[in-house]
């Protein structure tokens, strides 16, 4: 079922003002915090309704959640761990780092799916996303230890196998990555997937 974007948009703003808030899981104070977020967040998606697509298809929403899930459960791992790993660089006498830019080519195509890899490679302590190649569809890492780039790439390939889920992309998650490349300032090394190909170069 399709309905239009922005009152969706109005209404995910209202319960996001909610966790802004951090407010008392209290019924009436739960209530109250939801409807003043609608009173802002509705007129709000609507004054940016151009910003986004002018409908939504809820029940593909739906059937996208447990991805979602998965999706945050992964990263939040992730987050736990690559903390836990820059610290104890920092804290490490000689600071134990060998920083390395990774060419990782996408099967995610869609603008918000290529962003929401992107950013969460950057939130992730340790990695940052330098630019996006949108001639070969593929994401410039740079990271503070890339002396085992396979456990760079892993976490990605996890988080984009869920994003093709999430956001009804035309690849599915079974379909094998092309191979991502480790620049050592001559992009010489590849590893693992499918060729990059004649033009990916």
């Amino acid at each position: 079922m399709k309905v239009r974007a922005w009152p969706v948009a109005g209404v995910g703003f209202a319960v996001l003002w909610i966790f802004v808030r951090g407010v008392a899981l209290a019924p009436s104070v739960l209530l109250g915090q939801f409807l003043f977020g609608l009173a802002v967040g509705l007129p709000t998606a609507y004054l940016f309704r151009r910003l986004y697509g002018t409908r939504v298809d809820l029940g593909r929403g739906v059937l996208a959640l447990p991805y979602v899930g998965l999706y945050l459960a992964t990263f939040s791992w992730e987050i736990v761990r690559a903390n836990v790993d820059v610290a104890y660089r920092v804290l490490s006498p000689g600071m134990p780092i060998e920083p390395e830019v990774i060419l990782v080519p996408l099967r995610v195509e869609t603008d918000l799916a290529v962003t929401t890899i992107a950013n969460s490679i950057t939130i992730t302590p340790g990695t940052v996303t330098l630019d996006h190649d949108e001639e070969s569809n593929a994401l410039y890492v740079h990271a503070i230890e890339g002396r085992d780039p396979e456990a760079i790439v892993a976490p990605i390939r996890t988080w984009e196998g869920y994003a093709l889920e999430m956001f009804d992309e035309d690849a599915s998650p079974d379909d094998p990555p092309r191979e991502f490349v480790v620049s050592g300032g001559e992009r010489s090394q590849r590893y693992g997937g499918e060729p990059l190909g004649e033009n990916d170069e």
